[in-house]
């Protein structure tokens, strides 16, 4: 018996993240666009018009119907968050225009207020992908994952990965990363203390220790090809799900000094996990974007749901993503969901559809 079946097709293009979030007491899907196609030109995964606007959807009855539009330029990623009574909406964009594209554009923080996002700051960012937000001890943290490596495009904005803080009336830059092309952040804790991991395509994925003042290096994973990392704990024991593009991703456990390879999750074209618990049981779904190169992908793939089973994942199901790039769960009307977004057709082109599975766990 399939344990996910597909619920809602929601028209998206070239989507990035399908994040659902609560506003009172309503469900909300951010929907970060890339790109949508040019009439009359050859498909590649990094052409397209870049100047699409971001997509709120909200949950209506049995489905998302949508709602908003928020300007963006290659939407990559939305996050959204609180700050005492406050709702932050980040939203990071990578890149403008439709041939010559130009990555140092700003990338946008909103504020909800009076029943809409209004925008609340700006930040000059190089080819954003991603913005994750984590607080401990009373301090709120804005991480940008951003860059690239490219030897025909030239930074004017701040191109490495950062870290701003929160200073009571707006974030405020705290700490410089050493990351050249990245792409996401995990906050999580290991007995007690704190650890920022990060993933990054062309420099090292590192975790990083706070060490009482700033985040420090405590331990590299790979080299290159880092797309993403997940943390969860089970029967007291902390994991780090770590996501690769152009090999394996792994699955570290904490062995009290260090996370240690423990287990494989698949192979190449690793973009992202989501892990979440149900009726007891654990799950990590991993989500594949592409084989091959930008210049020949292969983006029809397989995406995985694994099972936590004496102790290690067992594949669960599989099912058919289209440059697949994220996936969360969420619940409604006490039905579990799964939403994917894919961001790439089988011959190129930005219009697929973003998809809202019911889980049957």
């Amino acid at each position: 018996m399939s344990i996910l079946s597909i619920h809602q097709r929601l028209e998206t293009s070239g989507a990035r993240t399908a994040l659902p979030f609560r506003l009172g007491n309503d469900i909300w899907l951010g929907v970060a666009q890339l790109a949508e196609d040019i009439e009359g030109t050859p498909p590649h995964m990094n052409g397209g018009n870049n100047d699409i606007d971001a997509l709120l959807f909200k949950w209506v009855g049995e489905g998302f119907e949508p709602q908003a539009r928020i300007p963006a330029h290659g939407g990559e990623d939305i996050e959204v968050f609180r700050i005492g009574d406050a709702v932050f909406l980040a939203l990071a964009n990578l890149r403008s225009g439709s041939g010559p594209y130009e990555p140092n554009v700003a990338s946008v923080i909103y504020r909800w207020r009076d029943e809409r996002w209004e925008v609340f700051q700006t930040i000059d960012t190089f080819a954003a992908k991603q913005w994750r937000h984590f607080t401990f001890d009373g301090r709120h943290f804005l991480a940008l994952a951003q860059g690239l490596t490219l030897p025909h495009l030239t930074a004017v904005n701040p191109a490495q990965s950062c870290i701003l803080e929160w200073d009571g009336a707006h974030f405020v830059p705290f700490q410089v990363l050493d990351g050249l092309w990245g792409y996401n952040f995990t906050h999580f804790t290991v007995d007690g203390a704190h650890y920022l991991a990060y993933a990054d395509h062309t420099s090292e994925s590192l975790i990083y220790r706070w060490d009482g003042k700033t985040f420090v290096r405590f331990q590299s994973v790979v080299d290159k090809g880092g797309r993403a990392f997940s943390h969860f704990r089970r029967n007291g024991t902390d994991y780090l799900a770590f996501a690769r593009i152009d090999g394996e991703s792994v699955l570290y456990r904490w062995n009290g000094g260090e996370f240690a390879p423990y287990q494989t999750l698949g192979g190449p074209a690793g973009r992202e996990f989501c892990v979440f618990e149900a009726g007891g049981d654990l799950y990590l779904v991993r989500i594949c974007f592409i084989e091959g190169t930008p210049a020949d992908p292969k983006t029809d793939l397989q995406s995985e749901l694994h099972c936590w089973q004496d102790d290690r994942f067992v594949l669960a199901e599989t099912f058919p993503t289209f440059g697949g790039t994220d996936a969360h769960v969420f619940e409604a009307n006490g039905a579990r969901y799964l939403v994917v977004s894919n961001s790439l057709t089988a011959d190129i082109r930005f219009r697929t559809d973003t998809i809202v599975y019911r889980l049957g766990v």
